[in-house]
This record gives structure tokens, C-alpha cells and sequence, in this order.
């Protein structure tokens, strides 16, 4: 089983939640001291409706402002329906296209106002899309570890989804704990039991987590083989169509502190990183 790490910085999830609007030059300035950390992903922005994530209407415009010369990062961009697809497919510097897919009915309806069936009709086009354009589609399996609408949940279910999204060619998938529900036992029979059927698929973990439960998510979704990780600094962030009380991102610090436990090599430049933690600190203070 491989060891190799890959981080995903998120500052989209980090920022859409927040009302205040953050200028366009700041997110730029944050997001740019990020590309210098090392990281394998930068989750930067989204092109869905301004009106239902305003703070992400300038994506555009933040995207136009990057230094991408001197970065080996990624760039992942979020899209929710067709003209976003599209719009980012335009963009060279864009790697990943990520799709939310709920496998709750309720969180689909609420995060993208579809249905779960036209949903997989919609990444079955955006994959289309993502090939012709020489993108890679991401996609979010939301509410992977369960869900509070009271919507049927079990691993099984999940599996299923997974590998419908396997067989259109998805190479990469999250698992996200939209709100902060998983617990050590299902994330580590869900990671084990993905990986063993589908041995091709990169996997990631995209939870969302109250500060005193970080570790043992992350052990256990280690444990259950996974290697690509999302976060934030500071674990700022969560799902704003979720819930009405947001449950931040796992903090990259803590992630780091876990592969210092498990002596584990990152490809970090911690002067950069410190960087970015302090201006982190601006952006979301």
C-alpha cells in the first residue's frame, strides 16, 4: 500500500461559507502564497450561481490573478451544472472539474437543486466535457458517512454510487462527511472496502470534523488506505447547504501533525506554509 500523501489545500470550501465579501485581490494573494506550500491540489473556486454562493463569483477573476510559474500544485475548480462545466473547461490552468453527488435525495435537492438520477445524468455529460477539454472530473460522493434528513445510508449504498462513477471512467473520487458524522468504524470499512474493489480509483477523504475528533478520522481513513486528504488551515470552512451550524474542514495542521506521527515524507516548504497561515488569519479573521 503506498504511503505517498497528497494534500488538497481547499480555500473554496474555506471561503464560500462566509457572508462578508473577501476582495478579489486578497483571495488572489492567499490562494498564490498557497501554490507556493507544495501542495498536491489547490481547491480554489467554483463556477456555480453568484446568487446561491455569492463569495465565489469572482473565481474569474481570482484565477486571472495567479502565479502558476513556479507551482506544481493543481488547480480543482467546483461546477454544478452544465454552464459551469463548460466555463471551466475553458480555463488551462483548471486541472479538475469537482462534482458534489449526494447519495441523500434531501442534500442533492438542497446543495444543487436535482435530483440524484438527474444528477448522475449531468456528471455522465460533464465527464464528456472533461474529455474533450483534457480535464479530469473530481468527483464529491456528499453525505458519504451518512446523513441527518433521515434518507437510507449504508456502505453498501455508497459502493454502489461509487461504482456507477467508476464506470463513466472516474478516476478520482472524495468521500465527503459533509456533516461531520463519521465515525472511526464506518470510515475505515468504507475506505477498505472501496479500495479493494476498486484498486484503479484514487480516493480521497473530505471530512468536515469538530476540532477533538481530527485524529481519529484521519487514522481511520488512513488505515482503510486512503492517501489523498482535503483541508484547510486553521480548519476553516464546511458545507453551507448542509446545515445551519457549519462544521469546519479538517485543519491542515492536523493532518501534518499526523504524518510527522507516522513519519511519514510531504514534499512541504514550511517557511511557505507558515506564510500562508498567517495570511489565512486575514482572510478569514
Amino acid at each position: 500500500m503506498p504511503n505517498d500523501i497528497q494534500i488538497v489545500e481547499c480555500p473554496r470550501d474555506a471561503m464560500q461559507g462566509i457572508h462578508a465579501p473577501i476582495p478579489t485581490q486578497l483571495k488572489a494573494d492567499y490562494i498564490n502564497q498557497l501554490l507556493q506550500v507544495g501542495f498536491h491540489t489547490i481547491d480554489f473556486g467554483s463556477f456555480v450561481s453568484p446568487k446561491a454562493v455569492p463569495q465565489m463569483a469572482d473565481t474569474l477573476e481570482v484565477l486571472a490573478a495567479l502565479d502558476l510559474s513556479q507551482s506544481k500544485s493543481k488547480l480543482s475548480a467546483v461546477v454544478a451544472n452544465l454552464r459551469g462545466a463548460r466555463e471551466a473547461c475553458k480555463q488551462p490552468e483548471i486541472h479538475y472539474l469537482g462534482y458534489p453527488f449526494s447519495i441523500s435525495e434531501t442534500f442533492q435537492q438542497r446543495n444543487t437543486r436535482k435530483s440524484i438520477s438527474a444528477s448522475m445524468e449531468l456528471v455522465s455529460q460533464v465527464q464528456e466535457l472533461c474529455q474533450q477539454h483534457q480535464k479530469e472530473l473530481l468527483i464529491y460522493i456528499s453525505m458519504a458517512f451518512g446523513n441527518p434528513y433521515g434518507d437510507e445510508w449504508q456502505v453498501e449504498i455508497a459502493e454502489d454510487w461509487v461504482g456507477k462513477m467508476v464506470e463513466l471512467g472516474i478516476g478520482t473520487i472524495a468521500m465527503a462527511d459533509t456533516i461531520g458524522v463519521a465515525t472511526p468504524e464506518n470510515t475505515q470499512k468504507l475506505f477498505a472496502s472501496l479500495i479493494a474493489h476498486f484498486p484503479h480509483t484514487t480516493f480521497g477523504a473530505h471530512f468536515h470534523s469538530h476540532p477533538t475528533s481530527r485524529r481519529e478520522k484521519l487514522l481511520a481513513a488512513y488505515d482503510g488506505g486512503c492517501r489523498r486528504f482535503d483541508v484547510a488551515l486553521h480548519g476553516f470552512g464546511g458545507c453551507p447547504f448542509a446545515k445551519d451550524e457549519l462544521v469546519g474542514n479538517i485543519a491542515t495542521e492536523s493532518l501534518l501533525s499526523f504524518c510527522k506521527e507516522k513519519n511519514l515524507e510531504l514534499s512541504i516548504d514550511r517557511e511557505a506554509l507558515a506564510r500562508a497561515s498567517q495570511l489565512a488569519l486575514r482572510v478569514f479573521g
